[in-house]
């Protein structure tokens, strides 16, 4: 799993700048317009969030765990419900910002969490982060099976039967090329190269084979719900992150902090490079990745 240096590597240098873009609460995984694409990004985040929170049968008085919770948007939407929320997160910076809204949120890992840590609840939700728990080094071991059981089993350990579970998570798609091929030495623009440089944007990280995977993975404990690919989504949503918009002196001076890094994070320039070329975006459209909306229920 990505270490907590290795997370913070990729959100803590751009909390001023994307709360300044997209609220409080931005969200930074995909949206969901339904192929709609007459929504705003707010309408999307939003529905998204509703259809979350309700396969989860989420309302007042309901405990949810947010694992990856980001800058809190499934946290406040719940909290609009009525619910009680908890959030993991290893960025120190997102649970400052969710803290400063009165969210419950720690910097904890997972895999250090179990019945006793902080309860138990009546739903589990992951929303972009399930493609942080294994690393490279683990798949490389062969261990990233076992690395997204344990995860399921804790899942299951928190809540009682017919509870659920979300995820929203990249996966490999169809045109991803193997592993060993990947390289910041192969043909500028190619697929290779495109994600050995998104790799420097998300070190530690490696993501799932297939929703086949995620989902044999999970048989023990979860039977499937529901599946919602959310490719074109995401696209959609990468489309519409534009931080020029509304630009005002606020933007500009955290702009002018994030350049810093440039200095102090010797991969900064692929993250640049990355963002400047859209590669993540890129990826989806060639189908390298693939994205998947995943509702499981305990048996």
């Amino acid at each position: 799993m990505a270490s907590q240096t290795e997370i913070e590597a990729t959100y803590n240098y751009m909390d001023e700048l994307f709360r300044l873009c997209f609220g409080q609460h931005g969200d930074c995984s995909g949206a969901m317009f339904d192929l709609d694409f007459s929504k705003t990004l707010e309408q999307a985040q939003a529905r998204k969030h509703e259809y979350i929170l309700s396969n989860l049968h989420i309302g007042p008085g309901k405990r949810i765990l947010d694992v990856g919770c980001g800058w809190g948007p499934v946290l406040a939407a719940a909290r609009e419900k009525g619910a009680l929320g908890v959030g993991l997160t290893l960025s120190s910076r997102q649970a400052e910002a969710c803290r400063r809204d009165g969210l419950e949120v720690y910097i904890k890992d997972w895999k250090e969490v179990d019945v006793d840590t902080y309860g138990r609840f009546n739903a589990v939700s992951s929303v972009g982060s399930f493609e942080h728990f294994c690393s490279e080094q683990e798949f490389l071991e062969g261990k990233q099976e076992s690395v997204y059981a344990r995860f399921f089993n804790l899942c299951s350990d928190l809540m009682s039967s017919g509870e659920r579970l979300f995820l929203q998570t990249m996966l490999w798609g169809k045109n991803a090329p193997h592993q060993q091929d990947i390289s910041l030495h192969a043909k500028r623009g190619s697929n290779e190269y495109v994600v050995a440089v998104l790799k420097k944007f998300y070190p530690g990280s490696w993501l799932p084979l297939s929703e086949e995977q995620i989902i044999g993975c999970a048989k023990p404990w979860f039977e499937v719900v529901s599946l919602k690919n959310g490719r074109l989504d995401y696209i959609e949503t990468m489309g519409r992150w534009n931080i020029m918009k509304g630009f005002n002196f606020a933007k500009l001076l955290a702009m002018i902090k994030t350049s810093r890094y440039f200095f102090v994070d010797r991969n900064f320039r692929y993250k640049l490079q990355s963002f400047l070329f859209s590669y993540n975006c890129e990826c989806f459209k060639r189908e390298i990745m693939d994205h998947q909306r995943m509702v499981f229920q305990k048996i």
